[in-house]
């Protein structure tokens, strides 16, 4: 491998031309294919098979409907009531949203009201004439009993005594409809009043929430009907009416790349060129991950309209495409400069740059993308397809990396160097270090210090939670956090995430028996703590299925919801068999933290087994993989409890947007863990690999760490800041989901770099000693020699130099 990558960096600087249009045309390919034939991103997210999804379809399947919708919230300034003019601007505007492609209906707030209104005055007027009848009947089934007595105790002819018979009869008759009437009428207004609460207009006339219902699930719905729908509505003439509109219809990528992004990768570059103080070699790795990003993103959203993916996927893969794509390039120019330093020839050097760094990078860039490709262990979808678009954006990085790198370094030539630094370097100016190990003291206590400082950290993932962020999380200038605030203000929280419980009978009701059955559901969901109201939704045909909006006292990812959804599903079945399923918002958010939060144990257990397996084959050793491995379980709860403090907690929340804490993103534990893997083999190979080569060419155990330490912190430093940079910059995102991502990543990346493999695992390897690099010798004998920092191939050409300086 070394060999070969050495002969790519030459050939690759030596046609520097050919190299890097060949990447333009493959980023120009990357870039027409996704405007050609890119797709819609979903906004929310699904994981088939869920109980919520099967409550779904067997929805479907009982009442034929199958219909799903997002919200439009229509309000007047300064909470004004709506006035005759506005309701019918609003109503024809919706009436416009009808005729869009895709929307089969639309519901009217004003007429869904006035429709309720319209109920609720006849089952009044039903009861208040059924009150004054009751009375009259009454009497005269009195007045014929006693005329009926008399009769025929006065020995009345039997036509007169049958005739009174037969008009007592009727009035009987009578009395009896009118008291199933009666009985029905007060079911349905007992049913009424349970769902009292559940309004389209508010109560002081100032709010409307209309709903815009889809012909396909909402995340099938194509971006372009939504916008069109916004549109007719931002268009449409509603003097002194503001619109906003919740998630289903609003979410989109809009933001993908905000102010927060192009100031971390301006700091990444102010890194570089402090670090290199030469403009030119500064901004090589940036120039390299632009290009990787642009081929690696670009590429992959061309498959969009074909395979499903959500609005946070291409948000991955640009932070690890601009992160690794930076770090790698660096690596290669980090190792071709110092060469240069030293008096190599350009040419030689950025071969052998390639070879020994670039074989490390390629290793590198394997492991990560292994560690998202086992994604898809989980067996959910959307999470699996992030991880194949973050790992191709990997896959690119490292192929740019050690060919459009090396083919710009040949341009670049002697001046990776400034001419101050190579006067300097000539003169012997070039720095000596130390390699006096640290005392044992001090790594006793470098060790406890920095192992006591992670676990503090990680006290607040104890309490962590998973969910997904709702409207409330959004900031406070967006369109859905207005509408989900509003809606709050207007209706009460729960109104946000209103449940769909179904209740499947043991057996078909009669005609008759329906209300009292559903009034008998419904008082039951009732009582459930945490429930502001119940109304029934719709009974199948054959009446063995009734179906119920439940409207929480909370909001949908509040925790008192989340045991609301719980409680609801252990009390089925019910006493007399009736099974129940809920459905909703709320609950399919919980559904898939669920299955995420139990697939996780599987996937850290797979990751770090593999770190442990990989790693005994690079290092030659068991304690070191074990090391690293309980190094990244360190800055992995580490990272979890700050990310965990911040946003479910509130602590320092204002700093990055946090303005509403809530449960932390359901998916962000398994994809911190498989990109901080990645990330860690990286530090930990470019760190601890020197040491290894120190202590194999007969350095002290002791003295090998600190040499491997002095050749690799540096790299690793610079490294570790320039993606601190990069995902601190999404930390600052417009899109609420990656927030929490990108600052979740530039802290793990932080805490593994400086604290885990800069001090613990140098001072655990202290104290260890020759421990350290014990193995079997079985085991020794059949793991193969994988020699990811090409030192065999840096030893073949520093033999090959001599012979030819002999010779001369």
């Amino acid at each position: 491998m070394a060999t070969l990558l050495y002969r790519v960096g030459q050939w690759s600087a030596g046609r520097a031309g050919r190299v890097i249009t060949a990447w333009a045309l493959l980023l120009a390919l990357a870039v027409g294919g996704f405007l050609m034939f890119g797709g819609t991103l979903a906004a929310q997210f699904s994981i088939p098979g869920t109980q919520t999804e099967r409550v779904n379809e067997h929805l479907e399947d009982q009442l034929d409907s199958s219909a799903t919708g997002g919200t439009v919230v229509f309000h007047t300034t300064g909470a004004a009531k709506f006035t005759g003019d506005q309701r019918e601007h609003i109503s024809s505007a919706l009436d416009q949203v009808e005729q869009v492609e895709q929307i089969p209906e639309v519901i009217d707030p004003f007429e869904a009201q006035q429709e309720r209104a319209a109920q609720d005055a006849e089952l009044a007027e039903g009861l208040a004439e059924i009150e004054e009848n009751r009375p009259q009947l009454l009497e005269a089934q009195e007045g014929l009993t006693a005329g009926l007595e008399q009769a025929r105790a006065q020995g009345a002819p039997e036509q007169e005594i049958a005739a009174m018979e037969a008009e007592l009869d009727e009035v009987s008759a009578q009395l009896v409809t009118l008291e199933e009437q009666s009985e029905q009428l007060d079911l349905a207004a007992d049913l009424a009043a349970l769902a009292e609460d559940i309004r389209t207009v508010s109560e002081d006339e100032s709010v409307a929430l209309a709903t815009v219902l889809f012909d396909d699930d909402v995340f099938s719905v194509p971006e372009e009907v939504k916008q069109e729908v916004m549109d007719v509505l931002d268009a449409a003439d509603l003097p002194g009416v503001q619109v906003e509109y919740g998630a289903e219809i609003a979410a989109s990528i809009d933001g993908l790349i905000g102010a927060g992004e192009i100031i971390g990768v301006i700091g990444a570059a102010l890194v570089l060129i402090l670090v290199f103080r030469a403009l030119r070699p500064a901004m090589l790795p940036v120039l390299a991950s632009l290009v990787g990003v642009g081929v690696g993103v670009g590429g992959s959203m061309a498959f969009s309209g074909t395979v499903e993916m959500t609005t946070v996927t291409p948000v991955l893969g640009l932070m690890l495409g601009l992160a690794v794509g930076i770090d790698y390039s660096l690596f290669i120019i980090y190792r071709h400069r110092r060469q240069v330093r030293e008096g190599m020839d350009v040419r030689e050097s950025i071969g052998l740059a390639n070879g020994t760094a670039g074989t490390a990078v390629v290793f590198a860039g394997l492991t990560t993308m292994i560690a998202l490709l086992a994604l898809a262990i989980t067996g959910i979808e959307f999470l699996a397809v992030m991880g194949v678009v973050a790992a191709i954006c990997i896959v690119v990085a490292v192929p740019v990396a050690i060919t459009f790198t090396p083919a710009v370094l040949g341009l670049i030539g002697s001046g990776v160097w400034s001419r101050k630094a190579r006067e300097r370097a000539a003169n012997g100016a070039v720095p000596t270090r130390s390699t006096e190990p640290m005392g044992t003291l001090r790594a006793v206590a470098t060790v406890v210090i920095g192992v006591a400082a992670l676990a503090v950290l990680a006290i607040p993932a104890t309490s962590m939670r998973l969910g997904l962020p709702d409207g409330s999380s959004e900031p406070q200038d967006n369109t859905q956090y207005q509408a989900f605030t509003i809606t709050a203000q207007a209706f009460g929280e729960g109104q946000n995430g209103p449940l769909v419980v179904t209740a499947d009978l043991p057996e078909p009701v009669a005609e008759d028996e329906e209300l009292q059955v559903q009034l008998d559901l419904a008082t039951v969901l009732a009582g459930r703590a945490d429930v502001a109201a119940v109304a029934p939704v719709g009974t199948s045909a054959g009446r063995d299925f009734m179906a119920f909006q439940v409207i929480p006292i909370e909001g949908p990812s509040s925790e008192s919801t989340e045991a609301l959804v719980h409680d609801l599903r252990a009390a089925s079945p019910l006493v007399d068999g009736t099974e129940l399923g809920v459905a909703g918002l709320a609950s399919g958010n919980i559904d898939i933290s669920d299955q995420l939060a139990d697939a996780l144990p599987v996937y850290v257990l797979v990751v770090f087994g593999l770190s442990v397996v990989i790693l005994i084959g690079v290092f030659r050793s068991i304690l070191v993989p074990v090391l690293t491995a309980l190094g990244l379980g360190l800055s992995l709860f580490a990272a979890l409890g700050a990310t965990t403090a911040v946003f479910q907690w509130g602590w320092f929340g204002e700093a990055f947007g946090v303005h509403t804490p809530g449960p932390l993103l359901n998916f962000l534990p398994l994809l911190l863990t498989g990109v901080l893997f990645g990330l860690a083999m990286d530090y930990q190979l470019f760190m601890v690999s020197g040491m290894r080569e120190a202590y194999a060419h007969g350095t002290p155990a002791r003295r090998a760490v600190t040499a491997g330490f002095h050749n690799g912190r540096v790299v690793v430093s610079v490294a570790a800041l320039i993606m601190v940079a990069v995902f601190g910059g999404f930390a600052f995102s417009q899109i609420t989901m990656v927030r929490p991502m990108g600052f979740a990543l530039a802290v793990g990346v932080l805490f593994d770099a400086f604290v885990v493999r800069m001090l613990i695992i140098p001072a655990a390897m202290h104290l260890l000693g020759r421990a350290a690099w014990w193995m079997p010798a079985w085991l020794d004998r059949i793991t193969p020699n994988m020699d990811v920092e090409g030192a065999a191939l840096q030893r073949t050409r520093t033999r090959t130099r001599e012979r030819e300086l002999a010779d001369a």
